[in-house]
């Protein structure tokens, strides 16, 4: 057929019959949020109604994000505000959320965790039944008071690592502490470096106050949020997903492209996001092994390409 589409990880772009014929071999599709569906508080045009006829033909939605500043009963006011209506809280999986769970249910930690964070990750944790540090902000910054004498629990037992826009010395501080004790878990919500913002300007992510973390405990966390495999099996403990027939959607080809990549997904890059295709030329072109996992197997422009297919 003329419009079967076939996956070499090649930057192929899709138009009309190749979109139509990709949709109709999976029944999974994962949407990254951030610069895929949405830009801020504006949704991308035409990514309410992709959402919506994906799942009046009969499939499964996710939504896979790094971004941990939001519970997920959070996400889904957003998703109502910004048009998205038909959207579920067991169909969002953020980095908070699946960190909290890994917390859970697979360390089973006995004891506390040390938090570095904001409050989207404090909410899945307390959500979880994760028992968290107590962090009295006022007390530290007291005259006299620094981490030579400042009060450590004994009971912390792992050490998470999001973003934090109240992030001091004295918390990097601590958390090295903690992190002496080689039993203590060393956990990252995900790996982003930074996050775009309007205007130009650019925020640093969880993955820059990991990186100084990393540094000063000279220990590497272990990193829950894409590109980890653990968010795609948060998602297959709860719901029956078959790789072969999953699709992911997004917008970083260091996060998102290569978590589905690791996860045997097809993979397309919509560039409404961070990555160029420019970018993702260069990583297909390259002759480090390490970068191949990076390029996606097909590139549009937004998820608005996928209306026509959706709607004959």
């Amino acid at each position: 057929m003329a419009g079967t589409v076939t996956s070499s990880r090649g930057c192929v772009t899709l138009r009309g019959a190749q979109i139509r014929d990709l949709l109709d071999a999976k029944h999974n599709v994962l949407f990254d949020c951030d610069g895929v569906i949405w830009n801020g508080e504006t949704a991308v045009t035409g990514a309410p109604e992709v959402v919506s006829l994906l799942k009046q033909r009969g499939k499964r939605v996710f939504f896979v994000t790094n971004n941990c500043t939001r519970p997920r009963e959070n996400y889904v006011q957003k998703f109502c505000r910004l048009g998205f209506t038909d959207v579920a809280e067991e169909e969002i999986f953020s980095s908070a959320y699946c960190s909290a769970a890994y917390l859970r249910d697979v360390a089973r930690l006995q004891g506390k965790v040390y938090v570095i964070g904001c409050g989207g990750v404090m909410k899945e944790l307390q959500d979880a039944g994760v028992p968290v540090v107590e962090e009295d902000s006022a007390a530290d910054r007291e005259p006299g008071t620094s981490i030579y004498n400042c009060p450590l629990d004994p009971d912390v037992k792992a050490v998470l690592v999001g973003y934090d826009e109240n992030f001091t010395f004295m918390k990097l501080a601590k958390a090295c502490c903690y992190l002496r004790n080689s039993e203590c878990l060393f956990l990252a919500t995900d790996p982003d470096p930074w996050h775009p913002l309007r205007g130009g300007r650019i925020t640093p992510g969880s993955g820059s106050l990991t990186a100084a973390l990393e540094t000063a405990s000279s220990r590497k966390a272990t990193v829950i949020g894409k590109p980890s495999r653990f968010m795609y099996e948060c998602i297959a403990s709860q719901f029956d997903l078959d790789p072969a027939r999953s699709l992911m959607i997004g917008d970083r080809l260091e996060t998102d492209i290569l978590f589905g990549s690791n996860c045997g997904l097809s993979t397309v890059l919509t560039l409404t996001g961070v990555s160029t295709l420019e970018e993702a030329h260069r990583y297909r072109d390259s002759e480090a092994p390490e970068q191949k996992d990076c390029v996606p197997d097909y590139v549009v422009e937004s998820v608005a390409d996928f209306l026509q297919a959706l709607e004959e």
